[in-house]
């Protein structure tokens, strides 16, 4: 099975996607550890990443689609789940390519619906607990960044909602629940 995870930066989707891999053996693609990963490979890919983020620059479609195509190449027995990947409708499209050359499908895409609100006041609250145990919060837990972050999602990537439920794939989760709580409705959502 072969599924996107689509929601906010926030909504749980790392976690989610986590517990999937635990219970059902899939292989979790998210592009930000791929990245992370490829910069420090050595391979041409990898040198490539590198260089690009070395210069600030943001990494290209084509760049993220070869990580992805990679990935697929290595095959996985219980699937894939896509963590941040696609973020645009261009890389939606790419990815169906990618899928139809590897003689896969996707499955279903789930969207984890969470309100703004309680996004910015997540990320805020992480950042106070890492400060009360002790650790540095993240440079970007705070209210303003997360809003940004939120626009970007809406601008780039709220559009594959439309394109997904068009093609009859979509499937909705309401993301506030416990963790718990929003697996069990992935795993009914999965199997409907």
């Amino acid at each position: 099975m072969n599924i996107i995870l689509l929601g906010p930066p926030g909504a749980g989707k790392g976690t989610q996607a986590q517990m999937l891999v635990e219970e059902r053996g899939m292989v979790q693609l998210s592009t930000g550890d791929m990245l992370r990963a490829a910069k420090t490979s050595g391979t041409e890919m990898g040198n490539m990443v590198a260089g690009v983020m070395a210069r600030g620059e943001l990494v290209t479609d084509e760049i993220v689609i070869g990580l992805i195509r990679e990935q697929l190449q290595n095959g996985s027995s219980g699937g894939f789940i896509f963590d941040g990947f696609p973020r645009t409708l261009a890389q939606a499209d790419a990815l169906g390519g990618l899928l139809e050359e590897f003689g896969q499908t996707l499955d279903a895409v789930v969207e984890l619906q969470v309100e703004d609100e309680t996004l910015v006041a997540r990320v805020v609250n992480r950042a106070k607990d890492a400060v009360a145990a002790g650790r540095a919060a993240r440079a970007d837990d705070t209210a303003e960044a997360m809003t940004t972050r939120l626009m970007e999602y809406y601008k780039k990537t709220s559009p594959l909602i439309g394109y997904y439920h068009a093609k009859g794939m979509l499937k909705t989760v309401d993301g506030l629940g416990t963790m718990e709580a929003v697996r069990a409705d992935i795993a009914n959502a999965l199997q409907a």
